[in-house]
């Protein structure tokens, strides 16, 4: 037997957490003990019923997950392998990792960068990956630190705090957006040398505006991307990874063909494992992991309801580390 948050719909939605018995685990070559996991915005979505994430009824919770293998008949990994997982419709489709075991299949894993325990990396978990994938997509570009400023939305998000961090270590200026003036002390700790108001850009704007940015990453959507759009440097590079404000875009071509503006989109759910592994290289490199004790905060997995509530309620700063292990 063991612990596992279990979304249901049989006789109107719950969320709770659950003993199962193994022998309901889905199909999957590699078994898997979960010490961590971790709340991202479409965990919440999900434990909330705010979204519709969950395609097949019940689901275990849970996109993240990090820890080691116990058994497998998949030909890259054996038992004692540490492993890190990310997306893959986990969570959504097939029972996930917000759970003291899983059963996944091993062409989904990521091999744990040596400089990472499982407890670190889900404190980095899908979040910091996809900062890392909207970091590599800007240098892809040609973004280079001295471009000029870099926007980051949501500034004190999950995706948000980890892509400050990463781009500040890299030498990058660092503007963060963000509605909650009292986080500036934190987001400077991460790297940004300037904070500015979200509401700024999150109401209709005109189409074409004043140049400032070199290059952003956007988590939000909506209004929010179409103004940093038209606030673009020419030339300037957007990597857009969220709808936190909405999954509309009310902008025009005009950045795009007066100014060369690229808008590029960044998945983290499908990504190749080559390049899954390339991302967690990089932060295994370029991330200050001193930062991560103030960017998390840790629960144990009976409190992940409503720390899902709470993340849904945009009363969380940075990210949720969920203690799956007894």
């Amino acid at each position: 037997m063991f612990n596992a948050l279990v979304l249901d719909n049989a006789n109107g939605f719950s969320a709770s957490v659950q003993q199962l018995d193994e022998s309901r685990l889905p199909p999957g070559d590699v078994t898997v003990a979960v010490e961590y996991s971790t709340l991202n915005y479409k965990d919440g979505l999900a434990i909330t019923n705010k979204g519709p994430v969950v395609r097949h009824w019940p689901m275990v919770a849970g996109i993240d997950g990090a820890g080691t293998v116990i058994e497998s008949s998949h030909p890259g990994w054996k038992a004692g392998d540490t492993f890190v997982h990310n997306g893959w419709g986990v969570g959504e489709t097939h029972w996930g990792c917000l759970a003291e075991k899983a059963r996944l299949k091993g062409d989904w894993l990521v091999r744990l960068p040596k400089p990472f325990t499982a407890r670190q990396a889900m404190a980095i978990g899908t979040a910091g990956y996809t900062a890392m994938l909207c970091v590599m997509a800007l240098e892809d570009s040609g973004v280079v630190p001295d471009a000029g400023e870099v926007l980051v939305t949501g500034a004190t998000g999950g995706v948000g705090s980890v892509a400050i961090a990463l781009l500040g270590r890299l030498g990058y200026k660092v503007v963060a957006a963000t509605g909650k003036a009292s986080e500036e002390p934190y987001l400077r700790s991460l790297g940004a040398n300037a904070v500015m108001d979200r509401a700024e850009l999150g109401k209709p704007g005109k189409p074409f505006q004043k140049e400032r940015w070199a290059a952003a990453v956007d988590t939000a959507g909506s209004h929010t991307l179409a103004n940093v759009l038209a606030q673009m440097r020419y030339g300037g590079v957007v990597a857009a990874c969220g709808l936190a404000q909405g999954m509309d875009l009310p902008t025009t071509v005009m950045p795009f063909i007066l100014r060369g503006v690229t808008l590029a989109g960044v998945d983290s759910v499908m990504v190749p494992v080559a390049k899954r592994q390339s991302a967690w290289d990089r932060l295994a490199r370029d991330l200050d992991l001193s930062l991560l004790e103030s960017i998390i905060e840790e629960v144990p997995l009976q409190a992940a309801i409503t720390k899902a509530q709470q993340l849904m309620d945009g009363q969380v700063r940075g990210r949720v580390l969920v203690r799956v292990a007894p």
